[in-house]
């Protein structure tokens, strides 16, 4: 054991710390979504194909052999949805543009969040991140504004031609209204969730984007993010996450703190 300890280069030491870190960040960017239930059925298979091995279970053993041999293959096809997010995330520069101009730009999208909630109007609102939405972009209706609530609530009451929809903003400008966006293909959703919640899971699922939305039937504002619904935020809670997300501990002043605690 000592000499294989004495043995270790440094070159090893780094190798193991590069493969545990990229099986933990696999880790937490397949948890709680299908991936991780579908590698758990997959590990069974190879379980139970090396104990029929064992056995001298001859033909299960034959099936589960030509099933594996295209393991690859099979794994590419089924996750291809989940290798993407993942290489757009591993591939993300940091997030360096936070400051001042940030936390207005949230500040006005919560305060549009809220006040859409309040008059019972759906809405819902995607925060682009490292990852372009220039596709989504594309299925809706063109903009270059400035951020404010009251531009997000006009864009989203009924008597605009662009409430249906999706609204999203890149750094501080609105870029496009009505967009369509993917719905969730997550059959354990709950069924109580309505179209536009499918919608911003959805867009979660395939991009790093960051979205809320507004329940018309409810009221209640909730946050998506990475495949994961968190539903009913009040005002704070949501002010609070939306700068855990997009501003680095160094642009967190003790000015900002103070304005979570007053609001």
């Amino acid at each position: 054991m000592l000499t294989n300890l004495t043995s270790l280069r440094w070159q090893d030491v780094l190798d193991i710390l590069i493969v545990a870190y990229l099986i933990y960040r696999i880790i937490l960017l397949i948890r709680g979504t299908r991936a991780m239930q579908m590698l758990i059925g997959i590990a069974v298979l190879i379980v139970i194909y090396f104990a029929a091995r064992e056995l001298e279970f001859l033909t299960l053993y034959w099936l589960l052999s030509t099933f594996l041999s295209s393991i690859f293959l099979i794994i590419i096809i089924i996750f291809q949805r989940d290798i993407r997010r993942a290489l757009t995330q591993f591939g993300r520069t940091p997030f360096g543009k936070a400051g001042e101009k940030t936390h207005q730009v949230l500040d006005e999208v919560v305060r549009a969040a809220y006040l859409l909630a309040q008059k019972r109007i759906g809405g819902l609102i995607v925060l682009e991140r490292e990852t372009g939405l220039k596709d989504f972009l594309e299925s809706g209706q063109p903009l270059d504004s400035m951020v404010s609530h009251q531009l997000l609530y006009s864009l989203f009451v009924h008597e605009s031609p662009l409430h249906d929809g999706a609204v999203i903003i890149r750094d501080d400008r609105i870029v496009a209204a009505a967009c369509v966006l993917p719905l969730a293909k997550n059959p354990y959703i709950s069924k109580h969730l309505g179209t536009r919640h499918r919608a911003a899971i959805g867009i979660s699922e395939e991009t790093d984007a960051v979205v809320i939305v507004i329940s018309e039937e409810t009221g209640r504002v909730s946050l998506a993010q990475h495949g994961a619904l968190t539903l009913d935020l009040d005002e704070k809670a949501l002010r609070i996450r939306l700068d855990a997300i997009f501003m680095p501990k160094e642009y967190i002043s003790p000015k900002l703190w103070k304005s979570w605690l007053n609001k």
